[in-house]
Formats: C-alpha cells, structure tokens, sequence
C-alpha cells in the first residue's frame, strides 16, 4: 500500500481525501466488507425466525390453553344441567315419576289422581310446575275428584248413536267431534270419521310414543344434542321451532315440553331419533300405537312432525283416541296441559327459551264456563286450521273436543268455545 498523488500513479484508484490503495488488495477488502455485511444479516434473520418461533410458540400454547379452558368449562356446565335435570326436572318438572313407581299402572293411576296441573301459570323464570293436590283441586274449581281426574276411558267410544247431534252451523271446522268422557259416548260429530290431514296435532300421537318408550323416570334429565340434519329439515320444510341450535344440547324433557309447546319440529323430531334413532323407525312405532289403538284402518303416519303428504292422515274421531290415551299418560298430560314453560339454560341460551301453548293461553279468557286444560294446534295449508282439546265443565266432567278444517286460527278457538259452550253441565 502506497500514497501517491494522481499524477503519480497509473495503477491507483482514488478515493476521499485522494488517498490511493492497489486495485487488487481494495477488492478483497470490499469482498471482506460484503460477507461482514452478508453475515450480521443472516444473523440477524435468525433471530428474528427465532424470535417469531419462541412468539409464535407462545401465542400457540396460549390458544391451547385457552380452548382447553373453554372445553373444560364447558363440560362443567353440560354436567351442571345433567345433574340439575336429574334434581328438579324429574322431582320438579315431571313430579308424577319422582319415585319408583314409574311404569306401574296402579302407581301411576294413584299419581294422576294425586298431583294433576290446574293452578295459574307460573312465571317464565320457574324452571318447574308446582303440583296441585286432589283436595286442592276440590276448593279452587270445584271439581269433584272422581268426575274431574284427568284419566281417560280405558276404550274411547267415537262412534255416534241415536242421540248424537249434528254440530251445528255456527261451527265453521269442516271436521268436527265432541266426546263425553263421563258418559263415553259422542255428543256432536261433523264428517268426524272422514279422512282429513291431521297436521301438527300428529305431534300427540309424537309425544305418546316417545313416553310410552322411556326407559326410566331418569331418562327425561338426560341430553339429546341438536344436529345439522334436524335443523335442515325444519327449514326446508318451513317448520315451526323451539329454536335451539345446531350443537345445543338439550334435555328430553325440554324436547317433550318443545313439541307440544310451540309445535316445535326440531323438539319433535329430537324426540323421534333419541327414542328409535331415526324419524322413520319411529314412525313405524307410531303406526304400530295406532293398530294398538284400533284406528290403523283410518289413520296413518309418515312423518313425526305432522306435514302434508297423502299416506299421512287420520280422522276427528281418531285423533280423540290418539288425546284420550295421551291425557292418561302422565309425561304427555303435563306437556299438553302447561301453558308456559322455559327451558333449561345452555350455553347457546344462558337464560332458556320461553316458550307457550297458544291455544290454551287465548281461549282461557273466553270460556263462558268450565275450563280448557290441555290442547294441541295444527295447521298445513290442506288441512287448514285443526285442534285437539281436553276440558272439564263446572261439575267436573271431562270431554274431547277436535275440529279441523277451520279457517283461521282465532276460528278454530271459536269453534271449540262453541261446543263446549252448548254442552258444558
């Protein structure tokens, strides 16, 4: 290495300051200078990689953490309502099963006369029904115990006799059939043994089945978990929901209460598949109640829900027996004689879902006498309007009122009110 001025130095390369170095000993030291320059990069991106891989592990294990915290809570809170469904649904909701004697007949019979739904209605709030005592029953509507219990004829008489009358006029359902349960023969009948399309009032015959076929008074606090399929075949078909959600699970008796209620389709068809597994084995089972009931000739299911199809039919006079032989079941008879209810809470709804029987709740303020205790709606645009219903007049004795075919479902209200208007003691 040498200073020299330009004038001196052919070879040099000037640089600031006019300091000149030999050409070849400057281009090893800019080479040295790269790689310095290459290296502290290369070291640099390692330790941003590694600072991005010890953050991104971090943020990784957080997530984790987090969604086995969620995971964890969540199970809690499904064991919380399992354990709660066990404790008030079955002492509370359904008190009728709180002990053994569930699936004895003359333990049941003795329940029914015991405990029977007839207060006002509670709160949306309270997660049970209180039960009323006979004697209870006695002082506030004065009902006598033997006329006014709520079990039905062991065989329902639907067919009319000399002393059955026409319905009369003011009566708008094209189907029509008023039953006397004290007497067990028919007051009023409209074309009640004509084929009509029972819609949503085949959600009873739903109801019956599913607790004819449970396993134990313990089987309403268990879970039934909402799926996909459900929901889409409510929407397709453009049903009427409770409105749980798809992943929501839910308790079966939740799914009881959901299916008269609102005529929940979802509740409906949740009870189908957690009784047969699928909607159309148990539709078999429905058809085979039906032959057991002695009105297979006349009536035939094809789905659980009550949409229109051709094969899926019944009569006035079928649909009597179909409520008769619910109304003696103690699991449907609460279900069809609640007139508000709410669900348990989940994680989808914290608070439940309130849900109300229409029927019972608009035609209670207009019944000149007597009471309507349980009932169940029904509309498709082929069977308009229909109704099923269960009432006791003022000396306590019991009737069954359907119609069908009404133009409205104010009408179909109107319509019951009339009969039993005309033949209330």
């Amino acid at each position: 290495m040498r200073r020299s001025t330009p004038e001196q130095s052919e070879n040099g390369f000037m640089q600031q300051f006019d300091i000149y170095y030999d050409k070849e000993e400057y281009e090893v030291r800019r080479q040295l200078r790269a790689e310095r320059r290459a290296e502290r990069a290369r070291r640099q991106r390692r330790r941003f990689i590694a600072f991005c891989a010890v953050g991104g592990g971090i943020i990784l294990i957080c997530v984790v953490c987090i969604l086995v915290l969620v995971f964890i809570l969540k199970k809690n809170d499904e064991k919380k309502i399992a354990e709660q469904s066990e404790a008030q649904y079955i002492t509370g909701v359904f008190p009728a099963f709180a002990d053994d004697s569930y699936g004895n007949e003359a333990d049941s019979e003795q329940a029914l006369a015991e405990g029977l739904t007839m207060e006002s209605v509670p709160l949306p709030s309270e997660p049970a029904m209180v039960m009323v005592e006979a004697e209870e029953m006695e002082g506030e509507n004065g009902l006598e115990t033997e006329a006014g219990s709520l079990t039905g004829v062991a065989e329902l008489n639907t067919e009319p006799d000399e002393g059955t009358e026409a319905v009369e006029e003011a009566v708008d359902s094209g189907y029509a059939i008023l039953i006397s349960l004290s007497e067990n023969r028919v007051l009023a009948s409209r074309q009640s043994k004509t084929r009509m399309y029972p819609a949503s009032m085949t959600k009873v015959m739903t109801v019956l089945v599913a607790a004819e076929h449970l396993k134990s008074a313990e089987a309403l606090g268990e879970i039934f978990e909402m799926t996909q399929a459900i929901e889409q075949y409510a929407y397709v078909n453009d049903c009427s929901n409770v409105g749980f959600s798809v992943g929501e699970r839910v308790t079966i008796a939740d799914l009881f209460y959901g299916t008269i209620l609102p005529s929940g389709a979802d509740a409906a068809i949740g009870l189908a598949e957690y009784t047969a597994g699928s909607q159309e084995a148990f539709v078999d089972m429905m058809n085979e109640k039906a032959e057991q009931l002695g009105i297979s000739e006349t009536t035939h299911f094809v789905n659980c829900v009550g949409l229109y199809d051709d094969e899926h039919y019944s009569t006035a006079a079928d649909i009597a027996v179909i409520m008769n032989a619910a109304m003696d079941n103690p699991i449907c008879r609460e279900a069809l004689t609640r007139h508000i209810y709410t669900t348990m809470g989940t994680s989808f709804h914290p608070d439940g879902i309130v849900v109300s029987n229409l029927f019972l709740r608009r035609i209670e303020d207009y019944m000149p006498s007597g009471e309507v205790l349980g009932a169940k709606t029904g509309f498709v645009n082929e069977s308009l309007n229909c109704a099923v219903s269960y009432g006791v007049d003022d000396s306590g004795h019991n009737y069954i009122c359907v119609t069908g075919s009404a133009h409205g479902a104010w009408q179909a209200i109107r319509d019951h009110i009339a009969l039993y208007g005309k033949y209330f003691r």
